[in-house]
């Protein structure tokens, strides 16, 4: 009885919603600490802080007791993850050497949003499966910044070095060009020694900013496809289950009640 209550609390939508509040919370007093005009309050935001830490604990231990098995319980990652997050942010870590590692787990606690909102792990879950196709991508964007950048030293070393001296400066500068910060100033630098090299600049942010982009944006949301057809049919498949337990349960009492006629 006691874990059907427990299981009930950790799948209720309130226990959910108050959690994604508390670490809203865990978050904003951890940026509160950063300003000088609250140094006065630093004592009440590490009273919170120790709080919100024994919230998350209990909101762990409720997980585990609702999973009812170690190992199911840490086959889900995001378990883990928050597991270390909770856990660490519990020790007291005053030593100079691991202040920084305390403040950090404290900082990472905003995280957690993350293992309580399901859009956000389909997110995240994407762009993890989608890094071994970027890795291509990306690879592809460096010979075509290398080939640029080599071209750029050649020609515009002697224009502004500091800009193009070496074809690590090149790519750095290309690079510039590509986020479109104070891009016009340089080509217009070059332009007055080369009035053609705006061809070598529009081709690039032709490549770099449009094309290699759009690449990009398509491989991402092709893997977030792919995830939201497999999150319905894992959900679809859950629901039959679902209702064939609850079918069970009710062919389960008719058989009882009969029993208990028949007696």
């Amino acid at each position: 009885m006691l874990i059907q209550k427990i299981i009930d609390i950790r799948h209720h939508k309130l226990f959910e919603i108050s959690m994604i509040c508390i670490i809203i919370f865990s978050a904003l007093t951890v940026g509160a600490r950063t300003f000088k005009q609250l140094e006065p309050y630093q004592d009440l935001l590490s009273y919170l802080d120790f709080l919100i830490s024994i919230i998350f604990l209990v909101e762990i231990i409720i997980r585990y007791a609702a999973e009812g098995d170690f190992k199911r319980f840490i086959r889900d990652p995001w378990n883990i993850f928050d597991s270390i997050i909770v856990i660490g942010s519990l020790i007291p870590l005053e030593s100079s050497n691991l202040v920084f590692v305390g403040r950090l787990l404290r900082i990472f606690r905003v995280l957690r949003l993350i293992s309580f909102i399901p859009e956000l792990r389909l997110l995240l879950n994407a762009l993890f499966k989608s890094l071994p196709r970027l890795g291509y991508l990306v690879l592809l964007m460096f010979i075509f910044f290398y080939i640029y950048g080599a071209i750029g030293s050649t020609l515009f070393a002697s224009i502004n070095p500091f800009l193009w001296g070496d074809i690590s400066k090149s790519m750095l500068t290309l690079f510039r060009v590509m986020t479109f910060e104070d891009w016009t100033d340089v080509m217009y630098e070059v332009m007055e020694f080369y009035p053609f090299a705006w061809i070598y600049f529009l081709t690039f942010i032709f490549f770099s900013a449009f094309a290699f982009l759009n690449m990009l944006i398509a491989i991402v949301v092709d893997v977030v496809n792919k995830e939201n057809k497999l999150n319905s049919a894992e959900s679809e498949d859950e629901r039959h289950k679902q209702e064939l337990m609850d079918g069970i349960k009710k062919i389960s009492g008719e058989i009882e009640r009969l029993k208990n006629r028949l007696g």
